[in-house]
């Protein structure tokens, strides 16, 4: 007995000694577990806080020295707005929990390729992995709640407020609005049918090959055109919300170990095997394949596209009539072919919002010029073949009133929503019973009146 009495003495003398990154190696040594924090009635655990770290690590975030601070302080915060949460009666249904759950594990397994690797990283069995993170994911769930509680009690910003924004607040602290485009597109399309007709034979062929005995799991390997194909096109169990409504739809329908017919969707056209369905979720395979184009149509596309810029060069027509008359696309087409940001409608549109293959044509090019034809993809990432005519090019600048009411709207928006986060924590903060280990005393927090 005097013997594990010293050993006790000795371990707690050099926990002592340990930085929280210490004390965490001593933990992942499988020697402890401890409270590190108290807040009101809830403990935050060394082993909440570790599992915060392998879910950083196994989604590629660096680890920095002061990461366990980070953490620990974040979830003082959390656990705060929880509380609260509890005062005012917030409740979520399993339900809403389980989807949750189900969503991190899915992508947890496609980060770390699969069940298997998933249990080995966290040193527990699936079902283990899940209920804690079910606590874990109730417990987000209700702070979010809260938090939005927090929020609409914020009064809303008038076009006054927002002018009075500006007056009161010096120019560097304003947003700065990055470069932004205004510009009008003539689109072409391909002869979609006869490659969906090329698909779909293709797709046939591999369903009747299944039927006869081969493996989904290899057919998959060898042709679909996706990330899963590696995996047999495996999809994990899964919520049906995560999927196109026509995919899970279909997959719903059949039954385990039953192929789909041709299911169509905006990422292509699948075959789909179902594995297993558990409620509203199902773990099934698919292979994807999408439809692809010859060096045919891109020149007959082309071709097209150069006779109709020549009405606009040549013949001087407006670009804007010349799109309304011709261009397939007909979410621009209405509208003279001027391109608008989906997110937010606005026919100015930020550098970082384009396709990749209109900028690479574009930044070279002044207000008034037409592009050669080139290839790019809409929405929908269909291949499409366009010109594109600049408007105008709105350099980077500082935010003002009559050019970005919207972006300071949400500038101010946001900042009156963190304040009030912020100041709903430090009155919390005075009247909550909030407990931190010494150990962890040694946390630059950002906040320093957490340790009292």
């Amino acid at each position: 007995m005097r013997h594990n009495f010293i050993k006790a003495v000795a371990l707690a003398a050099l926990l002592f000694s340990f930085s929280a990154k210490g004390v965490a190696q001593v933990y992942e040594a499988g020697l402890i577990d401890k409270t590190v924090a108290v807040v009101g009635g809830d403990a935050i655990l060394l082993s909440q806080i570790e599992d915060e770290v392998k879910m950083m690590r196994a989604n590629g975030y660096p680890i920095e020295a002061d990461v366990r601070c980070q953490i620990l302080e974040q979830m003082l915060k959390s656990k705060i707005f929880l509380t609260q949460a509890r005062l005012d009666s917030l409740v979520v249904t399993e339900a809403q929990v389980a989807e949750q759950v189900e969503m991190q594990y899915a992508r947890t397994i496609s980060v770390l390729g699969g069940e298997k690797e998933v249990e080995e990283y966290f040193g527990k069995p699936t079902y283990q992995v899940k209920a804690d993170w079910s606590k874990a994911l109730e417990e987000q769930l209700l702070i979010q709640d809260e938090q939005r509680q927090v929020v609409s009690k914020v009064p809303k910003m008038t076009p006054s407020d927002i002018r009075k924004l500006c007056d009161e607040t010096p120019e560097e602290d304003l947003p700065i609005v990055p470069v932004q485009y205004k510009l009008r597109q003539i689109v072409v399309y391909p002869n979609k049918e006869e490659a969906v007709t090329a698909v779909k034979a293709k797709l046939l062929d591999l369903r009747e090959r299944i039927i006869a005995g081969e493996k989904f799991s290899t057919l998959a390997r060898l042709y679909s055109q996706d990330g899963t194909a590696a995996n047999g096109g495996d999809l994990p169990m899964s919520p049906k919300s995560l999927y196109w409504p026509q995919f899970s739809d279909a997959a719903m329908a059949l039954k385990e170990g039953q192929v789909s017919q041709i299911v169509e969707t905006p990422d292509g056209y699948h075959l789909i095997q179902m594995i297993e369905k558990k409620g509203d979720m199902f773990h099934a395979r698919h292979i994807i394949i999408r439809p692809e184009y010859t060096q045919i149509d891109r020149t007959n596309a082309f071709s097209r596209l150069d006779s109709l810029k020549n009405l606009v060069t040549v013949e001087n027509l407006p670009f804007e009539m010349v799109a309304l008359r011709f261009s397939e696309d007909f979410k621009t087409r209405t509208n003279g072919g001027m391109v608008a940001d989906e997110s937010t409608g606005s026919s100015r549109i930020d550098k970082d919002r384009l396709q990749p293959q209109d900028y690479s044509v574009l930044k070279d090019m002044q207000p008034g010029d037409v592009s050669e034809p080139f290839e790019s993809i809409d929405s929908e990432k269909n291949t499409v073949y366009k010109i594109i005519k600049i408007e105008e090019v709105i350099p980077a600048h500082t935010a003002t009133f009559e050019t970005d009411f919207d972006v300071l709207m949400d500038f101010s928006s946001g900042r009156n929503a963190e304040k009030a986060i912020e100041d709903f924590l430090n009155e919390k903060k005075k009247t909550t019973n909030i407990t931190i280990d010494r150990l962890w005393g040694g946390c630059s927090f950002v906040d320093e009146n957490w340790i009292r």
